[in-house]
């Protein structure tokens, strides 16, 4: 049984000079053959990692492992014009095939203001559209921030702002030459509701499941995962973040991502094998040159 993770922050793995090859001995040795390794760095001078993490990764026992290169929307702030020069330069190489992690963050009261964010992910958009990539979306709202989170960013709603500049800046056919349309992507780690999904899906998004799908409060997580369509639906880790059950809590790593891949199965009423060729076959079709 081969899996896919299709979104996880290897450059993390750097506490010892062995440990980030140990940790994707244990991926591939658990059937995680391929791993979409996320280059957001600490901001965009180190958005490079990931890139040369794949450049590096290759031999018996370890997984492929394919890169991509964004600002996160934590460092908006930073996404300055010789910032998305060099964003653009790393999107056209090869081993990169989506540009991402981007798009807006309402949760935590120090983040840029909303303003910055949402035009650091509108330039992204662009990039990964002029290099005819798909991007991952990060999205988290301010609903569940601390009490000065929500003073700070109000009634502004991540999600509906999100939907709206994707719709005007990259799913609109004929918006401009370049533009977005057909290229897709993934909501990375979704974690909204029904109607968040459906309208992510109408945008031509992928839905990505990571570990917290299997907490015993995400039930709108699990039952957004059991309405997509079976085409449209990929599984992840976030690693180092969101270790699913029974290992919540742990530090989380590619080998894990089966936990959540059997929950996942398991929502869809599948089998993992069933879930494994699925996932795998989706994550080719988004990605044709990670083959």
């Amino acid at each position: 049984m081969a899996l896919i993770d299709s979104h996880a922050h290897l450059d993390f793995y750097n506490e010892t000079p062995t440990e980030r090859e140990e940790v994707l001995r244990r991926a591939y040795a658990a059937g995680v053959q391929t791993i979409l390794a996320i280059g957001i760095g600490d901001g965009p001078a180190t958005m490079h990692q990931a890139l040369d993490i794949a450049a590096a990764t290759a031999g018996p026992g370890l997984p492929k492992v394919y890169a991509s290169v964004g600002i996160h929307p934590q460092e908006a702030a930073h996404a300055t014009a010789e910032a998305l020069e060099r964003l653009a330069e790393l999107a056209a190489r090869e081993r990169c095939v989506a540009v991402g992690e981007i798009g807006l963050d309402y949760y935590h009261v120090e983040n840029p203001d909303i303003d910055v964010q949402q035009e650091a992910f509108v330039a992204q958009m662009r990039v990964a559209a002029e290099a005819r990539k798909p991007i991952l979306i990060h999205c988290r709202t301010s609903e569940l921030a601390t009490a000065q989170a929500k003073e700070r960013f109000g009634a502004a709603d991540a999600w509906e702002d999100l939907l709206a500049l994707i719709e005007e800046h990259w799913t609109k056919p004929g918006y401009r030459p370049g533009y977005g349309h057909g290229l897709g992507g993934i909501m990375h780690c979704f974690s909204g509701s029904v109607e968040q999904a459906e309208r992510s899906l109408a945008a031509g998004f992928h839905l990505s499941f990571a570990g917290n799908l299997t907490y015993p409060k995400a039930q709108g997580i699990r039952d957004a995962a059991a309405m997509a369509p079976g085409g449209r639906i990929l599984v992840e880790t976030d690693a180092p973040f969101l270790a699913p059950i029974p290992l919540r809590g742990q530090r989380n790593e590619p080998a894990l991502m089966t936990h959540t891949a059997a929950a996942l199965a398991a929502v869809r009423g599948i089998s993992a094998e069933e879930l494994a060729e699925l996932t795998t076959e989706n994550f080719k079709k988004l990605f044709p040159s990670a083959r």
